[in-house]
């Protein structure tokens, strides 16, 4: 019998230690002035950026849910970490706080330092778009506990903002627009329905092309969530922002109800810029259009509110565009649809 010690136990501490050396200059490039000390900490310091009269701290956590099963099934890491980003600091820059800082949570059975330097190049990217610094994590080896290959990660983000410019969707009236930016594809969300119509349904693998995207699976579904932050936060700067909806789990219809009162509804009659991804798995999986807008984003992944008079100059020389208005609620439908955006199908 081997001698009996942590390593034959499952968990290699080596193996740990040459991760941290590899992510090193992945994270310094992710630093902001508020940062003190650096990585290896057992905490992160940082402080309140200068400027702000009533700083408010904002906190968002989140996970990519099962993409990540695309990403083991085409031993493709270097990405999946975007999404883990980008799901917490969309969701913290709804409310117009510019994300500080982020840590992750990354578990897996047995460690490999290749892996998880690959899963935490993607994380220190998305910290990079979002413009927050990664200041530290857990990397957990959890043996027998995960299928071998496999891992799972949690972020959580922190920001802040300023008490007296928080948007909170109080201002929202009658009349208002609502501007949609494009999201990159599927981004994180609704993955169980997903695996279910390409693996089991059309019965493809991660390397099969699909002629209707003209690329493979893996190419097509595990494209990174787009990161609004940056582009947001600009927004913010020029226009009255009265609400902003990130579209996550739930579609259209359970988010856009979230930031406008109970007696207002959503007229959602502009034109959305459909992606084929979404025309394709409506086509193959005869689903409804109900469904693909209650469970996907549909190709638009951020949502901006804003008075009817600043609609066209919000609209300028970007790839935003209208989306629908405010209306009053009349039946108690939140979100209400005045044409059809699919063909085909249910």
């Amino acid at each position: 019998m081997s001698e009996l010690n942590y390593k034959n136990a499952g968990v290699d501490i080596e193996e740990g230690a040459k991760m941290v050396d590899k992510i090193k200059l992945l994270v310094k490039r992710t630093m902001r002035p508020e940062v003190i000390g650096g990585l290896g900490g057992f905490a992160s310091l940082v402080s309140i950026p200068e400027g702000i009269k009533n700083p408010v701290l904002v906190s968002g956590t989140d996970g990519v849910g099962t993409k990540l099963k695309f990403a083991f099934k085409a031993q493709k890491h270097d990405t999946i970490g975007i999404d883990l980003v980008a799901m917490c600091v969309n969701d913290v820059v709804v409310c117009g706080a510019e994300p500080l800082f982020f840590l992750d949570y990354f578990a897996t059975g047995k460690l490999s330092s290749d892996v998880g330097a690959e899963v935490v190049a993607g994380i220190a990217e998305g910290c990079y778009q979002a413009g927050c610094a990664l200041v530290g994590g857990e990397t957990a080896e959890m043996p027998g506990f995960y299928k071998d290959g496999e891992f799972d990660l949690a972020g959580f983000c922190v920001g802040v903002a300023d008490r007296g410019k928080i948007i909170d969707g109080s201002k929202i009236e009658k009349g208002d627009c609502l501007i949609g930016i494009p999201s990159s594809g599927i981004h994180s969300n609704g993955y169980s329905l997903v695996r279910k119509i390409v693996f089991e349904k059309m019965g493809l693998s991660v390397n099969d092309t699909v002629e209707e995207l003209g690329m493979t699976v893996a190419q097509e579904f595990l494209k990174p969530t787009r990161i609004y932050v940056k582009e947001v936060l600009e927004i913010v700067k020029k226009f009255d922002v009265k609400g902003m909806v990130h579209i996550t789990g739930g579609g259209f219809y359970e988010n856009i109800p979230r930031i406008i009162s109970e007696s207002l509804s959503v007229n959602i009659d502009g034109e959305i810029p459909v992606l084929p991804v979404f025309k394709w798995m409506k086509d193959v999986a005869g689903l409804s259009e109900k469904e693909m807008f209650t469970t996907f984003n549909c190709g638009t992944g951020f949502v901006i509110i804003v008075p009817e008079s600043q609609k066209e100059d919000i609209l300028e020389n970007s790839d935003r565009f209208y989306l629908g208005r405010i209306i009053k609620n009349e039946n108690g439908e939140r979100t209400v649809f005045s044409k059809k955006y699919f063909d085909g199908g249910k």
